[in-house]
């Protein structure tokens, strides 16, 4: 790794701890608000894409698994795309099963570049199920269907769910 490549890697950890930090004080504010019995109000943004996925023919593969070989397929492939999501302007809201739901543009809005983050990170997505293999099915791959939709969107904050932040 040259110098410019470490320092290069240097300012991106360094952008992502910003990130991490604004989303943290952004729930701080809203768990003060709560706990002092406020309302938080809900909130609009003009401009995000969200972005669903879901496994092809999840069933008939879970159907070839144990129950602990289905969870350990999910965690393995939710940890792939994880791990690329950390690289864009992306907030995961949930995973329910085999679907995915993420959207770029909130909690911090970022012009047009929701569009693009959520289109390249699609992109890599797809790409990384190249080199994915379920360990005790070989010969099956993973296939993705992805919808994303792009435009207003209301949030409102679930005051008895800390697990899930954002009703969308």
């Amino acid at each position: 790794m040259t110098m410019i490549n470490l320092k290069q890697s240097l300012i991106h950890l360094t952008l992502k701890k910003i990130d991490v930090v604004s989303i943290i004080l952004f729930f701080r504010q809203v768990a003060d608000k709560l706990k002092l019995g406020q309302s938080v109000e809900p909130e609009s943004f003009d401009a995000v894409t969200v972005f669903f996925s879901d496994v092809v023919s999840f069933t008939k593969i879970a159907g070839k698994c144990s129950p602990l070989q289905v969870v350990n397929l999910l965690n393995d492939l939710y940890t792939t795309f994880d791990g690329i999501i950390d690289s864009h302007d992306v907030y995961k809201v949930e995973t329910i099963g085999d679907g995915y739901l993420c959207v770029s543009g909130l909690p911090h809005r970022n012009g047009q570049e929701h569009i693009k983050e959520i289109c390249s990170m699609s992109l890599e997505f797809l790409s990384s199920l190249a080199g994915f293999r379920i360990p005790h099915l070989p010969q099956e791959r993973i296939n993705l269907r992805i919808g994303a939709h792009t435009g207003k969107l209301s949030v409102n904050i679930r005051a008895y769910s800390l697990n899930r932040i954002f009703c969308l």
